[in-house]
């Protein structure tokens, strides 16, 4: 769905089934000044409702996980059932910690697969 491009099925317009686990999420590192500059938007419904919070405050907040899960969800296509059905395979945790041991997940190194990083 999100990185299997590289299976010999994966076609565009069809979910293969895979789910994706990311552990680790309170880790991710933000280059530059985007901790404090990096500004999230949200609407609460009612009129002048707007809400806005910084990528510092979501990292140093209960749930590190919802900056990796907005950065997913603003890639994939809008208004797309599709990108709804891949989304909800998306499982993002905080910690190393996580209850899909006993599905053998199989860790990917995107450094490895990155030519910059060679």
């Amino acid at each position: 769905d999100f990185v299997l491009k590289h299976r010999a099925d994966f076609t565009p317009h069809i979910d293969t089934g895979d789910f994706i686990v990311v552990i680790n999420a309170e880790k991710a590192k933000f280059t530059g000044n985007k901790l404090k500059d990096k500004i999230y938007y949200r609407h609460t419904g009612h009129p002048g409702g707007i809400k806005e919070t910084t990528a510092g405050k979501i990292m140093s907040g209960r749930f590190p996980e919802r900056a990796i899960e907005m950065a997913v969800k603003r890639m994939m296509p809008k208004e797309s059932s599709l990108a709804r059905k891949q989304l909800s395979k998306l499982r993002v945790y905080a910690g190393a910690e996580h209850p899909h041991e006993a599905q053998q997940p199989e860790a990917v190194d995107f450094a490895a697969m990155n030519t910059k990083n060679k």
